[in-house]
């Protein structure tokens, strides 16, 4: 069981990685085709419609077909995509893989999750939450540091790295086929995820919604258009260091939900809140100062107070819902943070038609400012 407890984990890291190869490489995709900025956020955000659609499709009908039936396509959906990249980096090809991508993630993220906590539990391992924040978060970190590493270092910066992930996912599908099976299939009838928003509590669940919302925007800003922001702030386009100030941010924001288990869930939402605000004042600074340090900081910062939002407003999630609709309410705190992954990253690359990055950079800033001060005194408001 504990050989494939870290299988697993392995799996669920490598699916994770993948998904942020692209992070670093986008300038390169731009000089080899010639699409704008604009287009970046368009194909960043196929990514979470993907993912999206596969959450509340798919995600959870592991619970009664089992665990491998749905990790075993999803890691196999990944492989498509990583082929796609491998054949071709025009536009559209480009959007379908992250569509692809998204899709095989949004099966990985809600399976991988339930069978490292079933094996856990068969294996007596006591830390399997642990791992899969590790994996989740810490996979999305690793991806942009490798690809912005074999990038700055190895020929072929449009391939290799695909073709060192696409041995690895292979490695990984035939590693979930040797993994002992947590559930038993049992024939249901099939209906799509729900979403429920608890009656009793809704003005709480919306504003725990949108600190998801605000959390994920700021990944989604530094997943997205971290190479970008850097040449226009900074004045640098080094690949790795485009992909070290991202992997520093899904790092910070590991390291935020590990240490935070002693925190009462109140605290976790203060503090995530106060450190999200520090992290984007410290960005808009940075932004118009042109200051590398700043960048890094507002990463370090914005990343540790988006882990501890977005684990706070799960947890909040579930102590609202009744014990029936756990999962319903859930969804609804993903799709919320899927929209923010999405609409503003969009907003901002539109606005980059018009005005230069730093001066949309700004703008974005402000906005999240304005959403974060509101959560933050609703979230003041409701503990009165």
């Amino acid at each position: 069981m504990k050989s494939g407890f870290w299988m697993v984990a392995a799996t669920f890291l490598t699916a994770m990685a993948f998904s942020t190869v692209p992070t670093p490489l986008w300038p390169l995709y731009q000089q080899a085709d010639g699409f704008p900025t604009s287009m970046v956020t368009v194909a960043f955000s196929a990514y979470a419609v993907g993912v999206l659609i596969s959450l509340f499709l798919a995600g959870h009908v592991s619970d009664w077909v089992g665990r491998r039936r749905v990790l075993l396509p999803g890691v196999l959906l990944e492989i498509l995509a990583a082929a796609l990249f491998l054949a071709n980096h025009e536009l559209p090809v480009l959007i379908i893989a992250r569509v692809i991508c998204g899709l095989g993630t949004g099966l990985i993220t809600a399976t991988a999750t339930a069978h490292l906590g079933d094996l856990a539990a068969r294996a007596g391992i006591r830390y399997s939450g642990h791992v899969a924040t590790a994996a989740n978060l810490g996979g999305l970190g690793l991806g942009p540091l490798v690809s912005g590493f074999l990038a700055q270092y190895v020929d072929g910066p449009l391939t290799t790295v695909y073709i060192v992930f696409l041995v690895l996912l292979a490695v990984c599908a035939i590693g979930v086929t040797l993994v002992p099976e947590t559930v038993t299939a049992t024939p249901r009838r099939y209906r799509p995820q729900r979403v429920s928003v608890p009656s009793a509590a809704r003005r709480e669940y919306f504003v725990t919604a949108a600190g998801a919302f605000t959390a994920f925007a700021l990944f989604g800003l530094f997943t997205s258009l971290t190479p970008k922001l850097l040449a226009a702030s900074v004045g640098t386009s080094s690949a790795l260091l485009s992909g070290a100030v991202s992997c520093a941010v899904f790092l910070f924001g590991v390291l935020a939900q590990l240490s935070s288990g002693r925190l009462g869930l109140d605290r976790q939402l203060t503090i995530g809140v106060g450190a999200l605000v520090g992290g984007v004042a410290v960005l808009l600074a940075g932004g118009v100062a042109g200051s590398l340090t700043l960048f890094v900081l507002a990463g370090a910062l914005a990343g540790a107070g988006a882990g501890l939002l977005f684990k706070g407003a799960m947890a909040s999630a579930a102590r609202l819902a009744d014990p029936a609709a756990k999962g319903e309410a859930a969804a609804g705190v993903f799709l919320a943070g899927y929209l923010g992954l999405t609409v503003p990253i969009m907003g901002l690359g539109a606005a980059a038609r018009y005005v230069s990055l730093t001066t949309g950079l700004i703008a974005f800033c402000l906005v999240i400012l304005v959403l974060l001060a509101g959560v933050g005194l609703q979230l003041r408001t409701l503990r009165a």
